[in-house]
């Protein structure tokens, strides 16, 4: 089981989903049902914010004293071939969709060495005279294709409002999806993958945990050694300076859901001058060190859990127990049955719904409230009638796998950055055994396997270039940074700590469940951001909905 350092999907696709209504809170980033490409979701392959710090033994280790430094205003004369290219679109996808590639040095610290190619999308401002420039918008991930994100969803499903002022813009980061992307194992290699033991009871189990990961990062590095050592979150922020550029605009305008917001606020740091009107919503702390990212994640998904278990036993459907502190217990129960005989899923490739599969369909429904019914119903399946198959398509939904057995490359995509971003939290099995408690403190139901999903980077085949680090962007025009008080994926105290970073932040707070909050049903959160985006009034000084 793992989780993503991201955000949510839309109502369509992963931390994506199967085909479950559309509820009126559902969001444009969360998980998504049927079909699905995740247009964000908080977590990782490698674990919560799989990366690291450099003092991963000590929970409590402080927030990191060091900021982001701003790189210099005038654009290095080597790169000034990037700056300068212009972009040819074509027509793709849906009418009204346009595509182009964009060229950006795969290596910053020498321009000159190669580039690498990244897929950009558009859909042009329905009101043309009033058009105010570009809306560069990211669903998360690490992973999360943007292009599809626009395509599926932003493009036509953000307030028209917006769309009729802005021309919306997405990029796939280096790596992901459309833009050289990364891949680490086949289909069917990635399914038995994702059926490993993450929850290792002897030392048997722990060798085969560890066979599985090394696996994994031995395919990423086969495929692209070379790319794979250039994906960082900085390099991408980077490289939406270039489409900045490319697409004339003098200032960034930007929407950054889950692990975009860290890719935003990185931007921020790095090119304060160049900040329009930014929105981060869902937001990450780039300065903790990552076992405390990892705990925090960990407690978070633990507070939405909680949040499912009683409105579950208020429902006649329940079948995790009529008393709201029952629920976790007898959710564990199942999860051990499931781990010593798997149950049947009707799956054409044979898959069994085992431990891992089931904590992670369950995983995949704290991202958004409006999936709690369907778990129910999985949940009551599975318990009642041995039919492992909703739960089945809760983790397919999460993986971004579809009916034909393919995944997407998110995984893949996830896990290179997020290795990439910070060092691992843990280098050992006995580490991850030292940690426990603290992990099943944090959480009785997901701790132990959040824990040993935070050891995938131990094994990565390419060093880590960041660390964690405050991000103030002093200059920076005023920035939104938005937080859900519930969020399981991005805590709370993340936007808050995000918040205080940063120069000239304005939080804003909406008081209710789900990863995210624009877009997600809140007439106070949609009103306040789209009046930042339009006429450039931010909220006032902790704003709550």
């Amino acid at each position: 089981m793992h989780t993503r350092r991201s955000s949510p999907v839309s109502p369509d696709p992963s931390p994506t989903g199967h085909g479950r209504q559309r509820n009126s809170r559902s969001s444009p980033w969360r998980i998504r049902t049927a079909g699905a490409f995740l247009a964000a979701a908080a977590m990782i392959v490698s674990a919560c914010t799989s990366g690291g710090s450099t003092g991963s033994a000590n929970p409590g280790r402080p927030a990191a004293e060091a900021a982001l430094a701003a790189l210099p205003q005038a654009t290095p004369d080597a790169l000034a071939p990037y700056y300068g290219q212009r972009l040819t679109w074509r027509s793709c996808g849906a009418p009204g969709f346009q595509c182009a590639t964009m060229r950006a040095p795969l290596d910053y610290a020498k321009p000159e060495a190669g580039s690498i190619r990244l897929a950009v999308a558009r859909k042009k401002a329905t009101e043309p005279r009033e058009r105010l420039g570009s809306l560069l918008v990211n669903p998360g991930g690490p992973g999360g294709s943007a292009v599809g994100y626009l395509q599926q969803y932003a493009g036509m499903g953000y307030p028209a409002g917006v769309r009729a002022r802005y021309d919306m813009v997405a990029v796939d980061p280096r790596g992901v999806a459309h833009s050289e992307p990364v891949k680490c194992l086949g289909g069917r290699a990635m399914d038995t993958y994702t059926q490993t033991d993450f929850t290792p009871d002897d030392a048997k189990e722990t060798d085969e945990l560890v066979v599985a990961y090394k696996r994994f990062a031995e395919g990423c590095g086969a495929d692209a050694p070379g790319v794979l050592r250039h994906l960082s979150t900085t390099e991408a922020a980077r490289d939406m300076d270039i489409l900045r550029a490319a697409l004339g605009d003098e200032k960034l305008t930007y929407v950054g859901a889950s692990y975009g917001t860290f890719l935003g606020a990185t931007y921020a740091g790095l090119f304060p001058n160049r900040v329009g009107r930014l929105v981060l919503d869902g937001a990450m702390d780039p300065s903790l060190p990552a076992r405390r990212m990892n705990l925090d994640q960990t407690a978070g998904f633990e507070a939405a859990f909680r949040a499912f278990a009683r409105d579950c036993v208020r429902q006649r459907d329940c079948p995790l127990g009529t008393k709201a502190a029952e629920v976790g217990k007898n959710l564990n129960a199942f999860f051990k049955k499931l781990d010593a005989k798997p149950i049947p899923t009707g799956d054409t490739d044979g898959r069994a719904l085992g431990e891992s599969l089931a904590t992670t369909g369950v995983i995949a429904a704290m991202y958004d409230e409006g999936a709690w019914a369907q778990l129910r119903d999985a949940l009551s399946e599975a318990m009642k009638e041995n039919d492992g198959a909703g739960l089945l398509a809760l983790s397919d939904s999460y993986y971004e796998r579809d009916g034909d057995g393919r995944y997407t490359n998110l995984m893949f995509a996830n896990a290179a950055v997020n290795c990439l971003d910070l060092p691992a939290a843990f280098a050992t099995p006995d580490d991850v055994r030292k940690a426990l408690p603290a992990f099943e403190k944090a959480s009785p139901v997901f701790g132990e396997g959040l824990a040993w999903a935070t050891l995938n980077c131990a094994y990565w085949p390419v060093a880590p270039t960041g660390e964690p680090r405050r991000i103030e962007a002093k200059g920076a025009a005023p920035i939104v940074v938005v937080g859900t008080t519930r969020d399981p994926a991005t805590p709370y105290r993340w936007a808050k700590a995000l918040s205080r970073q940063l120069s000239s932040a304005r939080l804003l707070t909406y008081e209710g469940d789900g990863h995210t909050a624009y877009g997600r049903g809140s007439a106070c959160i949609d009103r306040t951001i789209n009046a930042y985006l339009l006429r450039g009034t931010p909220p006032t000084r902790d704003k709550r909905c």
